[in-house]
């Protein structure tokens, strides 16, 4: 798949900054994207939430950008922008018309090398709020807002860097020193722990002329080390019981499974989408059509760095138990096992995850994040091909055996159960 093998360069500046550049002309537009190596895994008991906090921190202005401009200088030259943070790294980009690059590089810059000589108590305490309040408008005060924490903590060990939610523990949140912020950027935000993309309508040359103008300078940080992780699997099932002010109850079960981008990876995701990705998939049909006793049903192979998970959820309808819920999907799970599944739909699974990658590349930001990806997990910007094509060659008895493998191991069973029933 030519389509698929895109043209980049990639080098390295002095001060350890990774650039990847793709030039493609078809619009004048151009995309921002800069990944830095840091994520909740990088964090430390009693700590939790810093990366997620500067997602929000790396709007508050820097030495020469006042608080909110960067929205601002952004979204006045045509452009939108965001950041994200999961366990693994922490993501901004910006995406606008090409001859308003240098701006983008000059505030991304900015807050790369000067942003603590903007930071105050008062920029961190509105901010440490701010957070504050989206947990417990997210998690704490959220119809099963604190189920994907329960299912976290119970599945990895503690101190395991994906043992809580990005987000962090609000106690964490609210005791945050300027110290701790102060020290946690001057580790992770730096040249040598982040890669930047630049792809679109660009000039090569001019646009490594301003890379260097603006990033080139600043100075690179302390020694980094890597969460330490050991072996780990639970050797028993884990059942919680948690009541909560819901009107329907809710079932979760998580697996241990496999890394990002390893063999089984793309395996599970296949099963997943014939557990429960259409109208038609197993759970679905059994769950939602045929016995009626359930409102939805998903489920979803998540892998990161650091490990994965396999998980099902499924809500209850009024009155039904989760005991039945729970036959039903253990029973589904085993007939993978013995029988495996059916030509069609691991074609029609397969067919529609090729679609909605293909689609996803007529986007440049999600060319321009695909490329920070790839180089982050893999090492190699250009894994486009290899990563459509892992789906290729599974089959039948993969499906099965890769469910056997995981899905009959010890799990977390969560159960949300309403508070409202002996009201």
């Amino acid at each position: 798949m030519k389509l698929l093998n895109l043209p980049y360069e990639k080098y390295k500046l002095n001060n350890g900054l990774e650039v990847i550049l793709h030039k493609d002309t078809s619009l004048p537009l151009v995309s921002v994207n800069i990944w830095y190596k840091v994520g909740s895994a990088y964090e430390e008991k009693g700590k939790t939430g810093l990366a997620h906090l500067f997602e929000h921190m790396m709007f508050q202005g820097s030495e020469n950008v006042p608080k909110e401009m960067h929205f601002r200088y952004i979204q006045e030259a045509g452009g939108t922008l965001n950041g994200s943070t999961n366990f693994d790294r922490t993501n901004y980009y910006e995406k606008l018309p090409s001859n308003s690059l240098e701006l983008a590089l000059w505030l991304e810059s900015d807050r790369m090398g000067y942003f603590l000589s903007a930071l105050t108590k008062e920029k961190l305490d509105n901010q440490k709020s701010v957070v504050a309040n989206e947990r417990l408008e997210r998690y704490d005060n959220q119809p099963y807002g604190l189920a994907w924490e329960l299912v976290l903590k119970n599945l990895y060990p503690e101190g395991h860097p994906y043992s809580w939610a990005t987000i962090g523990y609000l106690d964490d949140i609210k005791n945050y020193t300027l110290e701790d912020v102060q020290n946690f950027f001057r580790v992770h935000y730096t040249p040598d722990n982040a890669a930047l993309v630049i792809a679109g309508d660009i000039e090569l040359n001019k646009t490594k002329d301003l890379i260097d103008k603006y990033f080139g300078s600043i100075i690179p940080s302390v020694q980094k080390k890597e969460p330490a992780i050991t072996d780990f699997r639970i050797n028993k099932n884990i059942i919680i019981e948690h009541l909560d002010n819901v009107q329907l109850d809710r079932l979760y079960l998580a697996w241990h499974t496999d890394k990002i981008y390893t063999n089984d990876d793309p395996t599970l995701d296949v099963l997943a989408d014939i557990l429960s990705g259409s109208k038609n998939s197993r759970l679905h049909k059994r769950l939602v059509f045929d016995e009626e006793i359930s409102q939805d049903v998903s489920a979803f192979q998540f892998s990161g760095k650091f490990g994965g998970m396999f998980m099902i959820i499924s809500t209850a309808k009024p009155g039904v138990s989760l005991d039945r819920i729970n036959k039903i999907i253990f029973d589904e799970i085993e007939t993978v096992i013995n029988r495996g599944v059916e030509d069609k739909e691991l074609i029609k699974t397969k067919n529609g995850i090729k679609a909605s990658y293909i689609y996803s590349m007529q986007s440049l930001d999600n060319i321009a994040d695909r490329l920070n990806m790839y180089n982050f997990y893999l090492n190699e910007p250009n894994k486009f091909n290899f990563d459509l094509l892992r789906y290729n060659n599974i089959n039948n008895k993969d499906v099965a055996d890769v469910c056997r493998k995981y899905l009959s191991s010890p799990f977390v069973e969560l159960r949300v159960i309403s508070n409202k029933k002996n009201k």
